[in-house]
C-alpha cells in the first residue's frame, strides 16, 4: 500500500504553488473580462469526476486525476491559442483555478488505494488515525 506522498517543506511548496496558480488564474480571468457568473457555475465542474469512485478506487483515481491534473487545462489553452477561441481560454483559467484551489487545500492527485491517498499526503479522517511506518502518529493534515 502506498504511504501517501510528500511531506514537510516540499508539501508546503506544492500547496503554495497551487495557491499561486489560483491567484494568477483569477487575475487573468478578470483581465480577459470573463463572466464571474459563468466562473461560479463552472468552478466545481472538475469535481463531477468523483463519480468515477462509484466504479471503484482505481477507476475513481483515474477519473479524478484526469480532471485534476494540469494536462487538461494546458491542452485546452493550446486549443484556445491555436484557434483564437476566447471560450477555451476562459475554460482554461476556470479549470486551472479549480486545480490550484484544491492543491492549496492539500487535495492532491489520487493513488488507486483510495481517495485519501494523494501525492500531497494522506487526507481525511483516516489520515489522523493510521500511524506512520515509524509508529508515530501522522501529522494532522489541514
Amino acid at each position: 500500500m502506498n504511504s501517501g506522498g510528500t511531506t514537510g517543506g516540499v508539501r508546503l511548496v506544492l500547496r503554495l504553488e497551487g495557491a499561486l496558480i489560483l491567484a494568477v488564474s483569477l487575475i487573468l480571468y478578470q483581465r480577459v473580462f470573463g463572466s464571474w457568473e459563468i466562473f461560479a457555475l463552472c468552478f466545481l465542474l472538475p469535481d463531477v469526476s468523483f463519480a468515477g469512485y462509484l466504479l471503484g478506487p482505481s477507476m475513481g483515481a483515474l477519473f479524478y486525476n484526469s480532471a485534476h491534473s494540469y494536462i487538461g487545462p494546458l491542452l485546452c489553452a493550446g486549443v484556445g491559442l491555436a484557434t483564437g477561441s476566447h471560450l477555451f481560454l476562459l475554460g482554461t483559467l476556470i479549470w486551472s483555478a479549480h486545480i490550484g484551489f484544491d492543491r492549496a487545500l492539500g487535495y492532491g492527485l489520487k493513488y488507486s488505494e483510495g481517495f485519501g491517498f494523494t501525492h500531497l499526503g494522506r487526507i481525511g479522517r483516516e489520515a489522523r488515525l493510521i500511524p506512520t511506518a515509524s509508529g508515530e502518529s501522522p501529522p494532522v493534515l489541514r
